[in-house]
Formats: C-alpha cells, sequence, structure tokens
C-alpha cells in the first residue's frame, strides 16, 4: 500500500485540472457543463497530435488547452445566443467533438511509444518516472491553482463569479454575464483539456473513448473535497478541490486492491457521489434531531 501513495497522489494531481474546471462550471457559474466529456479527449487529441510530430510538450499542452477552451465557447454561443438549455448545449457540443476528436487523430488510438512528453523530460533530469510524474502534478497544479485564485480576485474574475451567485445583481451593474459566461466556460473547459493532455502523456496513448465518465469523476473530486475539507473562503474550496481529487485516487486504489473489478469503476463512482451528495442532508437531519 506504501508503493501507491506517490502514484495514486501523483494521478489526483493530474486529474484535479478535470476537477478544478468542473468546479468553476457547476459551482462558480452554477452552470451544468457537459461539455467536459469531450474537450477532456479533445485536449488529449491535440497533445497527442502535437507531440507525434514532435513539437515541445509545453506548447502540446498550450495548445489542447485553447482547443478546449473554444469547445467551451462553442458551448456558451449555443447557450446564450442560440438559448439552448445549457445541459443540451453541453451534450450537443459533447457529441460533436467526438468526430472532431476523430478528425484531429485520423484513428480511434494513437501511440505516444518513444515520443517526448513532459514526463519524460523530467525523468532526463535524474529522476524516475513515478518521481517525475509527481513533480509535473506538483507543479501544474499550483500554477493552475495561483492563476485561478489571482484570476477570480480581478475584477472580471469577480463579474464571473457574481454572474453565477447573483446574474441580476450583476446585470444591474452593466456587467453582460453572456460574456461573464463566455469567459468561464472557456477556462473550464481549457482546464479539462489540460487534464486529457497530461492524462493522454501519462498513459502513453490518446483512445477516443477516455472522455467517457469524467464528467462524474470531476464531480466525484469536487464533492468528496467539499464535504471533507469544507468550503469556507475561494482559496480553502480551490484546496478543497485538489485534496479531493487525490482522495478519490485513493478511494479507487484501495477498492482496486480489494479486489474490485475494473469494470465496476464507473458503477462505484456514481455510487460515490451520490453518497457524497447525500452526506450534507444526512448531516443536518442528524443535528437537527440530535438538538431536539
Amino acid at each position: 500500500m506504501i508503493d501507491l501513495i506517490i502514484p495514486t497522489t501523483s494521478q489526483g494531481l493530474l486529474w484535479s485540472m478535470l476537477a478544478l474546471g468542473v468546479y468553476i462550471t457547476f459551482r462558480v457559474l452554477d452552470f451544468a457543463d457537459m461539455t467536459v466529456e469531450g474537450s477532456f479527449p479533445l485536449g488529449a487529441a491535440v497533445a497527442v497530435s502535437c507531440l507525434v510530430k514532435d513539437y515541445n510538450p509545453l506548447l502540446a499542452i498550450l495548445a489542447a488547452a485553447l482547443a478546449g477552451g473554444l469547445a467551451g465557447i462553442v458551448t456558451g454561443f449555443l447557450h446564450t445566443k442560440l438559448r439552448i438549455p445549457s445541459l443540451l448545449a453541453g451534450i450537443l457540443s459533447m457529441i460533436a467533438l467526438y468526430s472532431v476528436n476523430l478528425r484531429i487523430m485520423g484513428k480511434a488510438n494513437v501511440s505516444l511509444l518513444g515520443k517526448e512528453t513532459a514526463f519524460t523530460i523530467v525523468e532526463s533530469m535524474g529522476l524516475d518516472y513515478a518521481n517525475g510524474v509527481f513533480v509535473v502534478g506538483i507543479a501544474a497544479t499550483l500554477i493552475v491553482c495561483l492563476f485561478i485564485y489571482w484570476f477570480f480576485g480581478t475584477e472580471i474574475g469577480a463579474a464571473i463569479r457574481a454572474t453565477g451567485f447573483n446574474p441580476q445583481m450583476i446585470r444591474a451593474q452593466g456587467v453582460d454575464t453572456n460574456v461573464m459566461l463566455l469567459f468561464g466556460l472557456f477556462m473550464s473547459n481549457a482546464l479539462t483539456a489540460i487534464a486529457g493532455a497530461l492524462i493522454a502523456q501519462n498513459n502513453g496513448f490518446f483512445d477516443v473513448g477516455m472522455g467517457v465518465g469524467t464528467i462524474v469523476i470531476g464531480l466525484a473530486s469536487v464533492i468528496i473535497g467539499e464535504v471533507l475539507f469544507g468550503t469556507r473562503s475561494f482559496k480553502n474550496s480551490l484546496v478543497s478541490v485538489v485534496l479531493g481529487s487525490i482522495v478519490y485516487r485513493f478511494v479507487i486504489a484501495t477498492v482496486l486492491q480489494m479486489g474490485m473489478p475494473p469494470n465496476d469503476l464507473k458503477l462505484f463512482t456514481s455510487v460515490l457521489v451520490a453518497i457524497a451528495l447525500a452526506l450534507p442532508m444526512v448531516k443536518s437531519k442528524f443535528q437537527a434531531r440530535k438538538a431536539g
């Protein structure tokens, strides 16, 4: 079990990019965005496509982020301009991105065998692969969290938060909530695409079906983090999401060690999310009964 600590923590850090993206849409914007199931493999497809052509891994990750952000803008356009409900707009983008990802890669599976990735670069500095993944995960998480914390402290960031919390109030201040929504969706799906790019490099391949269930993974990380570590402030919420992603990975690693078939992981994750969602209600009822 001790041998799993660094690899599992590393996986949690890499997947925390996805969790932070989901947090921005579901918690900050109050927008049910299904685009992440398409923008996650989109980020992987763009990054792998660049790496196969021997582009710099950092450039590949940035290209993936831009592509994911544009996918989020498409969803925002469908919702704000065409008045398509948020959930349906995300589903439409998700379905369309399946074909886009196949078009980018040309086939359903592409290997990165022998290609330079962000992890092989760190490994060449003298670290073994497991520690290299951990270093990349720590660095990426710190950079992203610091950027998010800074950005949402700016006027635009505050307007995005206000758009999700009280759109009528922020519109009364002369702010275009549609533009703020587009900003938020761009950032959310850019983060999701970065997660896809990092996970694909860590796995060593791209698969067109790798986005299935990512929305549940992201929600599980967000909810577990909020339940276990609280949401006292925005900074605390960001830390909680990252820690929730790590805890989720440890839970998955533990149940796999206990013998759960990998095919049952999606079912287990759904049950875990349902339990985590129900915990606040159960806790409040317990406290009310205890007080009474």
